[in-house]
């Protein structure tokens, strides 16, 4: 039962959390159509990278309206906010659909309807990023002394929509793939619930707001630093998005961060700034492993008999239920040390995953790797909210835009090129002398890539099946290990979590800040 002052109300609360889950609905079903061979990879001829490059256009723009609303939500106000969420819902599966009719009047049509899907996934990301947006500070808002608690509350409706939109994705079976656009049209379930629930709602104002801490005093606790780590990553990406050339591309960056410096007379907070840098590999355990660990582990998965969604869907579950135990594991070992042991656990699951084969093995080690990702995000935002509350709405959202917009621009895609990467040694070994045959060049943010063609590897099948067979087990057996490399970001987050621990026992301990009062 919720019991605290002001007597916070349930339908809001409610209506935010079940806001989040159309988020999660909304994530899952593009990986699933992003990943498996069978949907949008077959139908509209994606490489490892391109697949990584579209499931991230669906995570960047997050960063976009979650930085943007942020800087006005307390002006235009939360409703506004979620009627715009639910406006962007509509517009992703209206682009998904147009997709779909042209690539099935023309086949050959495929970058037309590629970019029907491409800006689809964007609009959805601006939907997701405004939903956290508003659902974010007004919970923090509601339970302003134990946010830690409540906030991981709030995010277990996140890997609650994951199972529950993963086992209807699982249920549809095959009717999902011979037409895909079901998956589109499932989101609107529980989007149609919180517009419901909160277009009837009273949202709360901040309490920066309530405290009476300027707008000025906000963008203060953000910094220039701050805004130069978002607006580096956001002008990164636009300039890939819309083909700036660099001289552009670093004088907008350039206006951007002078202006805000200028304006808020600010370096930020160091503590900010740097778990706006931990936010990054975080971002890409957590959101960049499970846009991709359904195809990665679909083949062994599919080896014992079942199918890769499994993994996401089973980890999601021990995230939903975990996140409600929050509250009595913070109250004993801090924010901090939840962070660091949910860091030592993160690599010791994905390193594990990476060689699992039996279907124990594999659901044990991804037990220990959703155990460790589980508290990431949501204590993450706690502690940032408890250590920068004058920053209000901008710094509890403006780390998860970071976040996001990491996944998007650099997470996603090189999670696809480790794959890739991996895959081509393998299929070397296997067949040495082979992979110059089936392989073709490409680029992204950190440079030039090589993929596996699958027009290439059909056109090989024609003259010489065998070897056709063979690099094609080679590279699916080889996906999966690529997740050993992926532990790389949770090990680097575990040092940086073990300096912030030093930091504060330095200083007498870890303390939440209060506007206008003594830390708690």
């Amino acid at each position: 039962m919720i019991t605290q002052k002001n007597d916070p109300s349930k339908a809001l609360f409610l209506g935010c959390f079940i806001a989040l889950v159309t988020t999660a609905f909304a994530f899952i079903t593009r990986a699933f159509l992003v990943n498996d061979p069978t949907l949008w990879p077959k139908t509209f001829g994606l490489d490892g990278v391109q697949s990584g490059v579209l499931f991230g256009a669906g995570i960047w723009p997050f960063a976009i309206s979650i930085i943007l609303f942020s800087l006005v939500i307390d002006r235009i106000g939360y409703k506004t906010a979620m009627w715009f969420s639910f406006v962007c819902y509509a517009g992703y599966a209206l682009l998904a659909l147009k997709a779909h009719s042209v690539i099935t009047a023309d086949p050959l049509a495929k970058p037309e309807a590629y970019n029907y899907l491409y800006w689809g996934s964007v609009i959805l990301g601006l939907g997701n990023g405004t939903v956290e947006a508003y659902v974010n500070p007004v919970v923090a808002t509601m339970f302003s002394k134990d946010k830690a608690k409540w906030l991981n509350i709030l995010h277990a409706g996140w890997p609650g929509g994951l199972v529950v939109g993963g086992l209807m994705t699982l249920a549809l079976g095959t009717e999902a793939h011979q037409d895909w656009r079901i998956l589109v049209y499932i989101i609107a379930a529980p989007a149609l619930v919180y517009v419901a629930i909160l277009s009837r709602a009273n949202f709360p104002p901040n309490e920066r707001v309530a405290a009476g801490t300027t707008y000025r005093e906000m963008l203060a606790e953000f910094g220039i630093f701050g805004a130069a780590i978002a607006s580096y990553l956001i002008t990164a990406q636009l300039a890939q998005v819309f083909g700036w050339d660099a001289s552009y591309q670093w004088g907008i960056f350039a206006i951007t961060v002078i202006a805000f410096g200028l304006y808020s007379r600010s370096l930020g907070r160091g503590i900010l700034v740097f778990l706006c840098l931990v936010m990054i590999p975080l971002a890409t355990t957590e959101l960049g492993t499970d846009g991709a660990i359904s195809g990665i582990m679909e083949k062994p998965m599919a080896a014992i008999g079942g199918n890769g969604l499994w993994v996401l869907i089973y980890t999601s579950a021990i995230m939903m239920v975990m996140r409600f135990f929050a509250g009595p594991i913070v109250s004993r070992i801090s924010p901090l040390g939840l962070l660091a042991v949910s860091a030592i656990l993160a690599v010791l699951g994905l390193y594990s995953l990476s060689g699992a084969s039996s279907l124990s093995a594999i659901f044990i080690a991804a037990s220990v790797y959703a155990c460790g990702k589980t508290f990431f995000w949501p204590t993450t935002l706690a502690v940032v909210s408890e250590q920068t509350p004058k920053g209000g709405a901008l710094t509890l959202n403006a780390i998860g835009g970071i976040g996001m917009l990491a996944v998007g621009i650099l997470g996603a895609p090189v999670i696809g090129a480790m794959t890739e990467r991996t895959a081509q040694s393998a299929i070397e070994l296997s067949v040495p002398g082979s992979y110059a045959k089936i392989a073709k060049e490409g680029s992204y943010v950190l440079g030039s890539y090589q993929a596996v063609d699958n027009d290439k590897v059909k056109d090989l099948e024609k003259t010489d099946k065998i070897t056709a067979d063979k690099i094609l087990a080679a590279r699916e057996g080889a996906n999966q290990g690529a997740l050993a490399k992926i532990a790389i970001f949770p090990a680097f987050m575990l040092v940086c979590y073990l300096l912030l621990i030093g930091w504060f026992r330095a200083r007498g301990g870890y303390r939440a800040e209060v506007i206008g009062g003594n830390a708690h």
